[in-house]
């Protein structure tokens, strides 16, 4: 019996595992994770202390050896994404793989709630998309799930490769692809690379007819012809304007949208008309590879309409919030060139009188961090909103006219002394920036 084998027998009695010894269920097993600023190995006999039943640890000290409840292996962090794979592989549990630039968290939620109308789901919490957050998400399946939605994350070349050789997809999406970290992934193409590493393992695996594609996008469809041999896979069209499978129109964008979806393959099919919570045209494609995974999967199109329309938004992704003065779209999760572009043409388009922007730094551009925040003030100097607040140091490098602040103290010094009242108001920045709290003085 290996080293893994042996592990998952412990895991399949103790149900639970941890990695922070301020949360430490009775009977789990603590793994000793480390990172820039701590070393779990530190606190393996706390962890033990504060009752978990084992801890595995890759620093062993003498008080360990011949300990049963120290578990010591190479590396922590290896050992417990082997254990996820090794769990993912004892259970048969339908899994889809997403990953994309934008839309991939409101994505997967809108699926799961989609996927809920007919199955057990399991789904990764909120951005809990890395390789610790991945395995952990796997961990928590069991033999109730019979369906489960796994988001990954990438900032750097060959993040999707770890993560997808972990999670072995049954079906893959990737929602988009955009100029974000370019930091990390150098460029461009090295964006489009690495996130076609999930095409890569569908094809290895002989499941690229399983991957659904935005066949709007040029990017996705030239990645999918130069990573895979297959010609077939699931195509959706967000705004009926190529074939496909599944085809969407928009009929409502002020604030929210509505749209209606079809299924083109089903001769019988008639449109299906939905109203939602959401904000931005930008997100019908997020609804209908939805709509589309949620069909393909057997659930009903009544379900599916109610499961979208029932959706609301949280975690300050496109949410609506009315205050005594002001209407505010609150989108200050994450910002990048890509999806800033789509939020201001998105608000640019609304039906509003008095249109107020704040947006903040997008982070993790690199060398073309001021040509891409110059790009930005050059689509606000056309879009000729009645105001317009930039915050950050990248936005105060670049040549406009505008209002500019260093950071969010100093815009909330300024809402003291300044009467905003009256505006509808996008607030768009990257999480660092920090704007989320500026729904409570607007």
């Amino acid at each position: 019996m290996t080293l893994i084998e042996k592990l998952y027998q412990l895991f399949l009695e103790c149900k639970e595992i941890t990695t922070d010894t301020r949360d430490c269920p009775k009977g789990s097993i603590f793994f000793a994770l480390k990172g820039a600023n701590f070393n779990g190995n530190s606190f393996a006999h706390k962890a033990l202390e504060q009752g978990c039943a084992y801890a595995v640890v890759d620093e062993s000290t003498p008080d360990m050896i011949g300990n049963e409840q120290y578990i010591i292996v190479d590396n922590v962090l290896t050992t417990l994404q082997q254990l996820a794979n090794h769990h993912r592989k004892a259970l048969d549990t339908t899994i889809i793989g997403i990953t994309g630039t934008n839309g991939k968290t409101t994505t997967k939620e809108l699926l799961a709630t989609v996927l809920a109308q007919k199955y057990n789901v399991l789904y990764t919490l909120g951005n809990l998309n890395n390789d610790i957050g991945v395995p952990k998400t796997l961990l928590r399946l069991n033999k109730e799930h019979n369906m489960a939605v796994i988001e990954m994350g990438a900032s750097h070349p060959g993040d999707i490769k770890t993560l997808v050789d972990i999670v072995e997809p049954n079906y893959a999406l990737i929602t988009n692809v955009g100029r974000a970290h370019l930091q990390g992934f150098g460029s461009f193409d090295g964006v489009k690379r690495t996130k076609a590493e999930l095409y890569d393992f569908m094809e290895a695996h002989n499941r690229a007819n399983n991957i659904f594609i935005n066949a709007e996008s040029a990017d996705l469809l030239e990645m999918f012809s130069t990573h895979c041999k297959s010609e077939s896979y699931i195509a959706y069209s967000p705004t009926n304007s190529v074939e496909a499978s599944f085809v969407a129109e928009i009929t409502a964008n002020n604030p929210f949208v509505s749209f209606r979806w079809k299924e083109t393959n089903n001769e019988s099919d008639t449109w299906h008309n939905v109203g939602t919570h959401l904000i931005g045209a930008y997100n019908i494609a997020n609804m209908l590879a939805a709509v589309s995974i949620g069909r393909t999967m057997g659930v009903e199109s009544k379900d599916i309409c109610k499961a979208l329309e029932n959706y609301i938004p949280s975690n300050n992704r496109s949410q609506l919030i009315k205050t005594a003065h002001n209407t505010i779209i609150m989108d200050a999760y994450n910002a990048n060139p890509t999806s800033m572009k789509a939020a201001l043409e998105n608000f640019i388009k609304m039906d509003v009188e008095r249109k107020m922007v704040i947006l903040g730094d997008m982070k993790e551009l690199g060398e073309v961090s001021n040509c891409e925040h110059q790009k930005i003030c050059d689509l606000l100097n056309l879009a000729q909103f009645d105001c317009v607040w930039l915050v950050g140091k990248e936005f105060m490098a670049t040549q406009n006219d505008f209002k500019s602040f260093e950071n969010v103290e100093q815009v909330i010094a300024e809402l003291q002394q300044t009467d905003v009242q009256n505006f509808c108001i996008l607030v768009k920045g990257s999480n660092g920036i920090g704007l989320a709290c500026l729904k409570d003085v607007l």
